[in-house]
């Protein structure tokens, strides 16, 4: 264990201080800023937690293009983090989760019409097995062709920060990579080149999961934490906006999603991933305190809901108000630029060890 602690140091130093040698005072936000979208179902009333119905993806891809969005491929995005190179403010990605027919039959025409480039993570075991609700591998082709691109999602779409009780550490990261090799072996068959990008499934990640990700050659992780992404976004764990649900598909949560900013932080506590214990506090260091206004932070815990937070030097903090009882919680902070007004927010994930309830 004392041999790896360096490692996952290292791994995490990526994860949330991308950008701390960047401290000097910047009154002004760098015009710099993207929004990356997951997609799941579209107009497939059966899931209605995780469809988008076609009425309202419509109405979204529409106002992109009349309000000037400049959607752009992932790949394109990702290669400007790495390079610690700007992009274009107002910048968004489009992703699509899992790989349901509903992309071909539904969503792809309409992107089509709009000639947006979109991403697409495969839940690689549904198509190896057929089944009857994912794409079959000839339209998965067919599309490549075309120009869509094709991502890792895994290949048993499982909990991965949750590994079989009887694993050790050890085990656990075996177990790791003999899931996400045996996709991207399968992947690279299929579709003639190893994917870049693994989109985590059901956005749970841990250290292990992070590190694994990332000797395994993935040049992106994403999340499914809410957020915007700014050049001081790190590539090991981009944010993504969900878009689904009766409430989170509708135009007017689609544009509060893409006026929202990055709110770069570093030294959260307690850290991403996988927790023991009870915290006595959530915290971050504010990487800009000069860019937003006084009073205006906040810190969101899911069990807890907003909670009041105070701003002391750079650090914004609050008491853990009770037992964190969950075995999921996202953390969220949460503040407003002095200048322009938006909502600037970063977020991140604990996991309770254990069993798997619906939550």
């Amino acid at each position: 264990m004392n041999r790896r602690f360096p490692i996952l140091l290292l791994i995490f130093s990526l994860l949330v201080t991308t950008g701390s040698a960047v401290r000097a005072a910047e009154p002004e936000r760098n015009e710099s800023g993207a929004t990356v979208l997951i997609y799941h179902h579209f107009g497939d009333d059966r899931y209605p937690t995780t469809d988008v119905p076609l009425e309202n993806f419509r109405r979204q891809m529409a106002y992109l293009r009349d309000n000037n969005y400049r959607v752009v491929p992932l790949a394109q995005l990702v290669a400007a983090l790495a390079d610690g190179r700007d992009f274009p403010d107002r910048s968004v990605v489009i992703t699509i989760d899992d790989g349901y027919r509903s992309i071909y039959d539904r969503a792809w025409p309409i992107l089509k019409s709009y000639g947006f480039p979109f991403t697409v993570f495969l839940y690689v075991e549904g198509l190896e097995k057929g089944y009857s609700n994912y794409l079959t591998w000839p339209q998965v082709k067919e599309m490549q062709a075309a120009g869509v691109d094709f991502q890792d999602h895994s290949y048993s779409h499982g909990r991965l920060a949750n590994p079989p009780p009887d694993l050790d550490e050890a085990g656990y990261r075996q177990w790791l990579r003999a899931d996400l090799m045996k996709s991207r072996r399968i992947l690279r068959e299929r579709l003639g080149k190893s994917p870049d990008f693994l989109a985590i499934p059901y956005g749970e990640y841990s250290r292990e999961v992070l590190e694994v990700g990332r000797t395994l050659g993935y040049k992106a992780l994403l999340s499914q934490d809410p957020g915007s992404v700014s050049p001081e976004t790190s590539p090991c764990l981009i944010p993504r906006e969900p878009i689904l649900g009766k409430d989170w598909s509708t135009i007017e949560h689609f544009e509060e999603v893409l006026k929202r900013v990055d709110l770069p932080i570093t030294d959260l506590y307690p850290p991403p991933g996988r927790i023991e214990g009870n915290p006595d506090r959530f915290s971050a260091r504010i990487e800009h305190p000069e860019r937003y206004r006084a009073g205006s932070f906040g810190i969101y815990v899911s069990q807890f809901g907003w909670l009041p937070a105070k701003l002391r030097g750079d650090l914004v903090r609050v008491e853990n108000p009770g037992v964190l009882a969950r075995r999921l919680n996202r953390v969220m902070v949460s503040a407003r630029e002095k200048r322009s007004g938006r909502t600037a927010l970063r977020a991140w994930l604990l996991v309770r060890p254990g069993e798997v309830k619906e939550e």
